[in-house]
């Protein structure tokens, strides 16, 4: 009101500025300010604003990665264009400092600033706006003073004001007329009262003498008064009628409240994948899109509630098809719990608590004894404990829970325990805390239960995505903006590309982006826009330096006056992964869209009999050996779809999940068919070799996942799978059903009839794994949604709720706890003097470099726990790494800045916390006291410099090379010894997935139900020369740090994960074990 004219503020509104306060304040800003601009503008709108503004005055757009964009400023400066300089980073060019700084000085009378090397004249007319697309960029502060830092980036309120009026002129665009005309009536009030101002001070500033006798000036002040008394009537008037307006327009503010709450949910999409990024004005577009379309009625209440379900349930598809099979559930769920927190039906301390399992509480609680030890976990007794304490109306939970505990365990058994009726006091519960009950009890059940209240409050079209149509996504785009396939391992979506151009009658040159090839597509793009085909530019994250070249050519594209110059059968296709390299502009703009494999092993197979050459009538009958070819056919496709669906186990699938796709197939059919038809035997190993070790194994790194390959085509690559009754599960379990039978020999329609009655769930057994891996499953499911959750909260948390703590309390809080945990340094020096370098002891080396690698570990906490705390108190800039660390502290993870010198974990904040003091009392016993007798090799930095230091001090002790030393294993059946052995070492401390060790029969046995980890029992490590090692049924187990089980190598030659093989008996083959993807961890994610 004091700075704003009302008539120009109008007009930025026209030309693109939002009509909310805080925009028309950053306007007004722009406008006032000494400094130039720089404005913060992630949906682009502060961009679109000054474009149109400036659009007369001939504005000149560049970029800092334009060659020439010097000279462009060069050239323009001296006749007063205005420049944008658009999409800048945390960085700017220095050769900007002297026009950011205005150090303009004269030059023979005239005007002058000097760029780079160059002096050019400066004209006051001048206008420079600075723009990026960072949604949240942190600029150091030689930055910020000589910039005026403004962020357009949308706010609640301010989206909430754009939509309400968008709502408002497509449903009463009288309302909007009439309040247009009152901005120019009262606009045009205002300039004549300001003029009649004007005039009296100018009669009063000119008269001489007395004014009483100058009969002209009299008769002015006169007539200025009566119109000002008229111009106040009307003013009087038009403020009356805007205020009956506001009230009808306030009557539309529940949708507008609504869609600005979904808004937000796709815009916090990005922090789950880089490539979910969608527009403002896309967004805009569809809401209009949704008014028009949903159904219409008298009654405003009735009329908004039909508007905001057909909205909600547009959004849901038009997102979805551009989201990934795994996020598709959690954007139901994100779209469903940011409407209840908009409606304030969450408590937010519940909500926390499911999403981290912990409180926002740091105080140390006492938890009393697990009163079902026998089949409830520690870590869950804790969880019923910590849920207790963020509600006074659960405080009785783990009261309540021991008098249920028998009805507890029925719920803990059940198959279905997410769909149970809980006991005690949570039998009418719904909700957010039935789901933290069930967390608290069967939290692998989690992904089960949050279909279940989505579907209660959203009803089951939000958890039943819609298929892929690529029909539809074609009939959304136009030859200006480009299609952008998200690829998962395992899709190509260019089988559904070419058949999209068979049925439009139009051609298809695809090209594979890589080194040199960015110019190629340039010319295809040139060629396509005049013939008007498609062009698809495969794995556009593999060219990141050409992204830049793509978002360019997208502008272009983009842009009104070259729409002429496109032929409207063009079409422009990108396929790449998620990555950050992907130009963001591109993805707001653009038609998204995800193909994904089949999911199970029946649509896997369909998918495979389908694809060419296998539907090649000619193809299929081409083999000699004609029953045999069909055979190792099915057994070949059934391989197919085994190791990709392993993929859903995680690292007990697979320790990397690879991208086996069809061209893998394809390749082995066609040399099946080679290798029968040439050799009167078939060639089994040939065909193992080559299926196995290049066309499948070529993609395979890890020698334990080859080892993993290998044991599966096994199964279908011998003489006994041509056996008529050969029974697929039967080869890896002992259950005995004929659902995995091999069918009877037959034509082609034959085995796909036969395919399209395998089950629709697959059991674990069938992937050779025991059946506790669909616990595993689900458990990996449930931590992958929730913390895909955490990364779109961000740790923020509900200002509007009574019980919620200061995130900043919280947050300082915590790193004061923590820092006030943390021990001093280990005395390197003393510990050298106890333990200095001997030729007989390794181990004093050993223990010498294992303090050193904690003391910097310990050095680097206590140094971010310190500015973090300094930060929060305003002492310290708060930096990105800053803001990083203080989410990771808030959401219980443990910071980034420590994993760069800490040991390798998994584990929550406060399970690294308890982990971190254990191993430090390890050492500190042992740098205090004396060496242990029996080592805790989980505690250690680098585990494989303390087993060489084994090996070491038996080779010098025999005078033996350490290259013909190896060690061998003995499984101890005591859980205590005091003294250690003569030679080796006594281990304990490692965890066994995947089975368990029998100690009566002192060998490997199944795990029991519901038991995926068991501790292993003592070990000896026993030295032995290689010749010498002992020959015995055994499995060669891989030991790993944390359970993802992959890694990368060092420079060392170690792998950053894997340690060692153990040998563990066994009496059943080795083959059994590797399937069930059986391995040791020196530490569990608990």
């Amino acid at each position: 009101n004091t700075l704003g004219n009302p008539v120009k503020i109008r007009q930025w509104n026209i030309d693109g500025l939002p009509t909310d306060n805080f925009s028309i304040d950053n306007g007004i800003i722009v406008f006032n300010a000494r400094r130039w601009p720089l404005m913060i503008d992630p949906q682009g709108q502060a961009n679109k604003w000054i474009r149109n503004m400036e659009k007369q005055n001939n504005l000149q757009v560049i970029k800092l990665s334009d060659a020439n964009y010097l000279r462009t400023l060069e050239n323009f400066i001296p006749y007063g264009t205005p420049v944008l300089l658009e999409n800048v980073n945390e960085e700017l060019d220095p050769s900007l400092e002297s026009l950011l700084n205005k150090q303009i000085f004269k030059v023979n009378g005239v005007n002058s600033i000097r760029l780079g090397d160059t002096t050019v004249e400066y004209s006051e007319n001048f206008r420079f706006y600075i723009t990026t697309k960072l949604r949240n960029p942190h600029y150091l502060p030689e930055i910020s003073v000589k910039v005026t830092l403004l962020n357009f980036m949308i706010t609640p309120e301010g989206l909430q004001d754009q939509l309400l009026g968008i709502v408002v002129s497509q449903e009463r665009p009288d309302l909007e007329d009439q309040r247009n005309l009152l901005i120019i009536e009262s606009a045009d009030n205002k300039k004549h009262l300001k003029e009649i101002e004007d005039k009296i001070l100018s009669i009063m500033s000119s008269s001489s003498g007395n004014i009483l006798e100058d009969e002209t000036a009299i008769q002015t002040l006169k007539d200025s008064k009566n119109m000002s008394n008229e111009i106040s009537k009307k003013q009087a008037i038009a403020e009356e009628t805007e205020a009956n307006i506001n009230s009808v327009r306030q009557s539309y503010s529940p949708i507008a409240y609504s869609s600005q709450i979904l808004f937000f949910c796709i815009a916090d999409l990005a922090n789950i994948e880089p490539v979910y990024q969608y527009s403002l004005l896309w967004f805009i577009n569809l809401f209009i899109t949704s008014i028009n379309q949903s159904e219409k009625g008298k009654d405003v209440d009735k009329r908004l509630f039909n508007l905001n379900e057909h909205f909600t349930y547009l959004l849901y598809k038009n997102v979805c098809r551009s989201l990934l099979e795994k996020d598709k559930l959690l954007f139901s769920f994100l779209l469903t719990s940011r409407i209840m927190l908009g409606q304030n039906k969450i408590d937010m301390n519940e909500w926390f608590f499911l999403l981290t399992g912990t409180s926002t509480d740091t105080s140390p609680m006492n938890i009393p004894d697990n009163p079902a030890s026998d089949w409830l976990s520690n870590k869950n007794w804790e969880a019923i404990n910590r849920f207790s304490t963020i509600s006074s109306i659960y405080k009785d939970f783990p009261n309540d829970f021991i008098q249920h505990i028998n009805q507890w365990k029925d719920v803990y058994d059940s198959l279905n325990s997410d769909s149970e009726i809980f006991p005690g006091m949570f039998k009418d519960i719904k909700g957010i805390s039935r789901l933290c009950a069930l967390r608290c009890i069967r939290p692998d059940k989690l992904v089960n239960a949050i279909q279940l209240f989505v579907t209660e409050i959203m009803t089951d079209k939000f958890i039943k995505p819609p298929v892929f149509d690529i029909q539809s996504c074609y009939n959304d785009s136009t030859p200006f903006i480009p299609l952008v396939f998200i690829l998962s391992p395992g899709s190509d979506p260019m089988g559904s590309v070419m058949r999209a151009a068979e049925i439009l009658k139009t051609t298809v040159e695809p090209i594979s982006l890589g080194q040199g090839q960015g110019i190629k597509a340039e010319k295809l793009i040139i060629k396509a826009k005049e013939k008007g085909t498609w062009i698809v530019l495969q794995n556009c994250h593999l060219a990141p330096s050409w992204m830049s070249t793509l978002e360019k050519i997208c502008e272009e594209l983009a842009d009104h006056d070259n729409h002429d110059e496109v032929n409207p059968g063009f079409r422009l296709w990108c396929t790449t992964y998620p990555s950050e390299v992907f130009p963001i502009s591109v993805l707001q703009n653009g038609v998204k869209m995800t193909n994904e494999p089949p999911k199970g092993i029946r649509a896997n197979l369909l998918s495979s009999y389908r694809m060419d050459p296998i539907a090649n009538e000619t193809f299929y009958n081409s083999c000699i050996k004609g029953y045999e070819f069909r055979r190792l056919l099915y057994g070949l496709c059934f391989f197919h779809a085994l190791i990709q669906e392993r993929r859903l186990y995680g690292p007990l699938g697979w320790n990397i999940p690879y991208e086996f796709n069809e061209s893998d197939l394809r390749i082995s059919v066609q040399q099946l068919v080679l290798f029968l038809n040439e050799n009167s035997q078939i060639p089994y190993k040939a065909l193992n070799y080559t299926a196995g070790e290049c066309n499948y194994g070529g993609r395979v790194t890890d020698d334990k996942d080859r080892r993993t390959l290998l044991c599966i085509l096994k199964r279908f690559y011998i003489s006994d799978f041509l056996q008529i009754d050969y029974d697929i599960l039967s080869s890896s379990s002992n259950n005995n059903t004929n659902a995995y039978v091999c069918p009877l020999d037959g034509s082609y329609n034959d085995y796909i009839d036969y395919i399209d009655k395998l089950p629709l769930v697959t059991t674990p057994e069938l992937f050779g794994l025991h059946e506790n891996a669909t616990l595993t499953k689900d458990q990996n499911d449930t931590n992958l949604l929730l913390n895909s959750m955490l990364d779109t909260e961000q740790g923020s948390t509900n200002s509007s709720s009574e019980n919620t703590v200061n995130k900043e309390d919280v947050i300082l809080s915590i790193a004061i706890d923590i820092y006030n945990k943390l021990p001093n340094n280990y005395n390197i020096e003393y510990c050298q003097i106890k333990y200095p370098v001997k030729w007989e002891e390794s181990m004093n080396t050993v223990l010498c470099q294992e303090l050193i690698r904690f003391n910097h570990l310990l050095t680097l906490m206590r140094t971010s726990l310190i500015n973090i705390q300094k930060g929060i108190k305003g002492l310290v800039v708060m930096s990105n790494d800053l803001e990083i660390f203080s989410n990771s502290l808030y959401i219980n993870r443990i910071p980034i800045l420590w994993k760069s010198r800490s040991y390798p974990s998994l584990k929550s904040l406060s399970g690294y916390i308890l982990d971190q003091s254990m191993r430090l009392s390890f050492f500190n016993d042992w740098l205090m006291n004396k060496p242990p007798s029996t080592f805790w090799i989980s505690g250690f930095f680098f585990t494989q410099a303390f087993l060489t230091g084994a090996l070491q001090n038996y080779a010098r002790r025999y005078i033996i090379p350490i290259d013909d030393i190896v060690f061998d294993f003995k499984m101890l059946p005591d859980d205590n010894y005091t003294t250690g052995p003569d030679n080796g070492i006594y281990s304990y401390g490692l965890f066994l997935e995947g089975c368990r060790w029998d100690k009566e029969l002192n060998q490997l046995a199944e795990s029991y139900p519901k038991v995926l980890f068991t501790p292993a029992p003592i070990i000896h490590w026993m030295p032995y020369r290689k010749i010498d090692v002992p020959i015995y049924s055994h499995y060669k187990c891989p030991v790993y740090k944390t359970s993802d089980r992959r890694g990368v190598l060092a420079t060392t030659g170690h792998s950053s994960n894997f340690v060692c093989y153990i040998y563990l008996p066994s009496d059943l083959s080795e083959d059994h074990w590797v399937e069930r993807g059986v391995a040791m961890l020196t530490q569990l994610d608990d």
